[in-house]
C-alpha cells in the first residue's frame, strides 16, 4: 500500500505489529517427538441424552524426519447416547479445517461458526454451529520429571446446536453446552502418569447466547516424579467470567469403588491392539473439594451442578472421606498424598459446601 502526503511525496506506511499468535498455538513448527499440541472439545446435551468428546493432537517429528514439512495429526471423536453407550471413530476422523477454537483472534462472542467431525465410516459424527459465551481461564503449567511439562487453558460455556450421527442414523437440531481446551507441552506418557479432567456447566440459560450461571473445570495429572509435584487445579466461572481459581495445593481428590470391567467400554475397537499394559481400574465415584480463603467448592460425580455452588450455610450431607472405602489420589497443602485406604476426615458440613462469594 502506498500513501501520498499533502506535499505530494509518496511513502509506504508501516502496518501495526500484531502481538502474540493469531491462532490457538504459536505459528512455529514442532521440533521433537515428545512435543505436542492438543485441541480438545466436550459437550453434553441439555437433556443429558447425548454427550461427545473430540480431540485433535499435533505431534512432533522423530529424528529421521525432523527436516520435513509434514504435519502429524491424529483426530478422534467419541459420541455417547444414554441407554446405548459409546460409539467412536478411529484416530482418523475427518473435520473442517481450520478447526474452530475459542482461542483464535479475533473471535467475537455469540457468533456461530461451523464445526464438523465425522468418521471415515460415516458414523459417528457431529455437525454443529459453535459460539462462545464466556472467557477463558488463566493458562497454567505443570512441570514434572525434570524437563517435561504440560500447559493448558480452558473455556466453558461453549454453545453447540446441530446434528448428531449415531448408529448410522442422524438426530437433528440438538442443543448442547460444553467446553473447549488447548494443551501444549513436552511429555512422555509414562512420565505423565494418570490424567483425569472434566467440566460441568449449569444448563439453566435464559438466552441462547447467554453464558451459564456457573461452570467448573478440573484437572489432575499424576506424574511419578517429582514426589512433591503440584499438578491439580479447579476453576470456577460465574456468568461467563472466571471467578475463582483454586490452586493446585488447595485441592483434594478422592475416589470410591470401582466400575465393573463389563461396564467399561474400550473404544475405538482397534485400541486393544496397542502395545500398552492393561488400564487401571476405573473409579465408580469421584469427589473433588477445593478451598481458597472463604471460598469452597465441591464437585461430586454423583450430583448435578446445582449443589456445587451453594452458600456455606446450605445443608450438605456428610462426606464419608474418612471411610476406608474412599481413596485419596490428589494433593493438598503442598504434600503428596498417596493412594491409600485411609484419608483425612471431612470438614464440617458448612466447610464442605461449595461457596463462591
Amino acid at each position: 500500500m502506498v500513501a501520498v502526503l499533502r506535499s505530494g511525496k509518496e511513502y509506504t506506511p508501516v502496518l501495526p505489529i500484531k502481538l502474540g499468535q493469531q491462532g490457538a498455538f504459536p505459528d512455529a513448527p514442532l521440533q521433537h517427538a515428545l512435543e505436542r499440541r492438543w485441541l480438545h472439545y466436550a459437550f453434553l446435551s441439555r437433556d443429558s441424552e447425548w454427550g461427545m468428546v473430540a480431540n485433535f493432537s499435533y505431534l512432533g517429528p522423530d529424528e529421521a524426519s525432523i527436516n520435513d514439512d509434514l504435519q502429524r495429526c491424529t483426530s478422534i471423536l467419541l459420541v455417547y447416547r444414554r441407554d446405548f453407550g459409546w460409539e467412536s471413530t478411529q484416530f482418523n476422523a475427518e473435520t473442517l479445517y481450520p478447526l474452530w477454537s475459542a482461542f483464535k483472534r479475533p473471535h467475537a462472542f455469540a457468533t456461530p461458526y461451523p464445526y464438523r467431525v465425522v468418521s471415515t465410516a460415516d458414523s459417528p459424527g457431529v455437525d454443529f454451529s459453535l459460539q462462545r459465551t464466556s472467557r477463558p481461564c488463566t493458562s497454567q503449567t505443570a512441570p514434572f520429571d525434570r524437563w517435561q511439562y504440560l500447559r493448558w487453558q480452558s473455556e466453558t460455556g461453549v454453545i453447540a446446536h446441530g446434528d448428531w450421527r449415531f448408529g448410522g442414523e442422524t438426530h437433528p437440531d440438538i442443543d448442547a453446552i460444553g467446553y473447549h481446551e488447548r494443551v501444549r507441552g513436552y511429555w512422555g506418557w509414562r512420565e505423565l502418569g494418570g490424567w483425569v479432567f472434566g467440566f460441568a456447566n449449569d444448563p439453566r440459560i435464559d438466552a441462547a447466547d447467554a453464558p451459564p450461571p456457573a461452570a467448573l473445570v478440573f484437572t489432575l495429572i499424576q506424574p511419578p516424579e517429582p514426589k512433591d509435584a503440584a499438578t491439580a487445579s479447579v476453576m470456577v466461572w460465574i456468568n461467563g467470567r472466571l471467578r475463582c481459581h483454586f490452586p493446585r495445593r488447595n485441592i483434594d481428590v478422592v475416589v470410591r469403588g470401582e466400575m465393573d470391567r463389563d461396564e467399561v467400554c474400550q473404544v475405538p475397537e482397534l485400541s486393544n491392539l496397542f502395545g500398552v499394559p492393561p488400564m487401571q481400574p476405573v473409579p465408580r465415584r469421584l469427589l473433588i473439594t477445593g478451598h481458597l480463603g472463604d471460598n469452597r467448592v465441591v464437585l461430586d460425580g454423583d450430583k448435578d451442578l446445582g449443589p456445587f455452588l451453594q452458600k456455606a450455610t446450605a445443608e450438605v450431607p456428610d462426606r464419608p472421606t474418612s471411610s476406608p472405602s474412599w481413596r485419596k489420589m490428589g494433593w493438598t497443602h503442598g504434600s503428596r498424598v498417596t493412594r491409600k485406604t485411609s484419608c483425612r476426615p471431612a470438614q464440617n458440613a458448612a466447610n464442605a459446601a461449595g461457596r463462591i462469594s
